[in-house]
């Protein structure tokens, strides 16, 4: 399986997008001035599904 979190980070940064801090467990806080509110991204991204989820909450239309 491949693996999203590099990929969705980067994305996300190319957006605007920017760590606020770590969460509870395995998860970071984004922030996304598109969307304008916080955004919970997992560490690790196995499915593109849950990529392309984190995206979208962030308003972003690209997809993987």
């Amino acid at each position: 399986m491949a693996e999203y979190e590099n990929r969705v980070r980067e994305t996300l940064s190319s957006y605007g997008c920017f760590f606020i801090r770590h969460g509870r467990g395995d998860h970071d806080i984004w922030y996304s001035p598109i969307s304008e509110r916080n955004v919970t991204v997992p560490a690790k991204i196995k499915s593109r599904h849950t990529a392309n989820a984190v995206l979208k909450q962030c308003g972003i239309k690209e997809k993987y």
